[in-house]
Formats: structure tokens, sequence, C-alpha cells
């Protein structure tokens, strides 16, 4: 058995490095590159109930310890997207659709869909920061959260993970009340705010906007610990991840695979194969058998 293999809601990857939503991620072809070229498992651009255009430029803009976006959710609609699910699949390994909605019957109607386009889980988008009406506005609402997981939990049979997002009053709470879900993913993008002082102006678009990478991290492992420590439930860590001992910490935070985003702005596609071999090296040196050994090994 690989070192690095591991297990989420019973769905198997051969290391614990996903490629994260939102991220060379619309495109069936380049889902199945990234898998060939070392990740576990990919999850797709947060696709909606019709096609989406996103923000005006610009976008996306780089800011101290990272990336701050607001690209507006932009998607080709669920009834445009089966195609790309199916070249992603060609790779052999998990494909996570990820979706977005603003109430319980869009959230269903999209993980039916998704699951009959061959998706091995759904992540619900419950965490998006910058477009209204879905994302955080959703996320933030405990009730509505218990009631999109609850519902689509009936309506499927592959598992469905609650992507949850760090700008709410108690991440706890939110957490407790996605318990139907088979996994939790933490943390999204932070929202934030970066200012042109020539142009005395926002530098986005939209104004605000969700800051990645390095810079969130922190913010991430705190979550993940203390959601792990309190619920139990399976995590997928994300936020922050540039190298092997960042993946390390967020497992030994309590999660049994994490997600990479930000990173390949940085380092490409190779960044799975980088931290993967960083992992391993650490694991020999530290005697540890496997990914499950160290999966929550800094809680109390």
């Amino acid at each position: 058995m690989s070192l690095l293999k591991t297990e989420v809601a019973g769905i198997y990857f051969e290391n614990p490095l996903i490629l994260a939503s939102g991220i060379l991620d619309e495109n069936g072809y380049t889902m199945k590159k990234i898998l060939q070229e070392g990740a576990a498992g990919v999850v797709t651009k947060s696709i909606g109930t019709v096609e989406r255009t996103g923000y005006r430029p610009p976008i996306v803009a780089e800011v101290t310890g990272g990336l701050l976006n607001a690209v507006g959710l932009p998607n080709p609609g669920i009834d445009s997207f089966g195609e790309e699910i199916k070249v992603a699949l060609e790779a052999g390994k998990p494909v996570i659709g990820s979706i977005f909605g603003g109430g319980v019957q869009e959230f269903v109607d999209l993980a039916i869909k998704m699951e009959g386009y061959g998706a091995n889980a759904i992540e619900l988008n419950l965490s998006c920061p910058h477009v209204k009406g879905v994302g955080s506005e959703v996320g933030s609402d405990p009730a509505l959260v218990t009631d999109i997981v609850t519902e689509i939990k009936k309506r499927v049979k592959i598992p469905v993970f609650a992507k949850l997002s760090p700008n709410v009053t108690d991440m706890l709470e939110i957490a407790i009340a996605a318990e139907a879900a088979d996994a939790l993913v933490m943390i999204n993008t932070v929202r934030g705010l970066a200012i042109d002082v020539y142009a005395r102006k926002p530098v986005l678009s939209n104004t605000y906007g969700g800051l990645s990478g390095k810079a969130i991290k922190n913010i991430g492992l705190r979550y993940v610990y203390e959601v792990k420590m309190e619920t139990g439930k399976e995590i997928i860590g994300v936020g922050g991840i540039e190298n092997a001992e960042d993946a390390i910490e967020y497992i030994m935070a309590g999660s049994s695979a994490v997600q990479l985003g930000t990173v390949l702005y940085k380092k490409g596609r190779q960044a799975f194969a980088e931290i993967s071999s960083g992992i391993t090296q650490f694991m020999k040196s530290e005697g540890f058998g496997s990914i499950k050994e160290m999966v929550g090994a800094a809680l109390p």
C-alpha cells in the first residue's frame, strides 16, 4: 500500500493532495492533465444552474501573502458541464463536483445532475465571499445549511462535502449545522480589500474579494483544529498550503486530505509532485506508516 494513500468518506486518494475549486478546473482536459501530473483528485469550478460571465476585470490582484480575487463565479451552467466531467474522469481518479445555489431546491437539482454526470462526490460551495445571494450568504445561516445538506443527502448516493466560510461569526455553529455532510472542507477565502492609492479606489472591480494564499494558512489551521476537536468530523483542509510542511500541519490538525489552489500560480502543476515528495520524506524520517497515523496528531 502506498505510504501516501488516504481516504475521505469512502473515497480513496493515492495521496492527500486535491486540486481546489476555482483553479484550472473549468475545462475537462485541464483537470485530466492535473490528475495525470500528480493530483490525487480534483474539485471542479463551482457550477450553478445557468451560465454566469462573472465580474469585469480587474478580478485578481497580488497582495501581501497571497492573492485577492473576486471572479464572480463564472461558469457555463450545469447543463453544459457534463462533458467536462466525462473527460476529467478519464484519468481514473476522483472528480468532485462543486456546486452553488441560492436555496435548497437549487442545490438539490444541481447535486442530482452532478451525480448523473459521474462525479465521485459533491462539494457544496457555502462559502464564496463575493457574490450576493449565494456562497457565504447562504453558508452563514445555520438552519439553511442544515436544510441544504440534509435534503441533498436524501437525494444522492455519492458523498457530500460542505465547504465552509471563515467569514462567519461562529464557524463551529455552521460546522455543527452541516453535521449530515460526509466531510467538511475548510476554509474558503477570507473577505478582504486592496486599494490602489494612485487611482484612489479599490483595486478590484467588485471592491471586495477573497484573500487566498499563505496569509490565511494559520486561520485555516485554527478552524480545522477547532472543528475536528469539537466534532470529530472528517475534514479536507485548504488555505495557504505552499509546501509539504504546510500540508502536514493541516493533516496533524485533523485533515484527512488537503486542497491546493493559489500555490499553482507560483509553482505550477509540479506543486503536487513536489509536496507529495516532501510529505513522503517527512513520514519516513519521522516513522509514520500512513497518512491516517498523522491525522489529528497535534490534537490533545
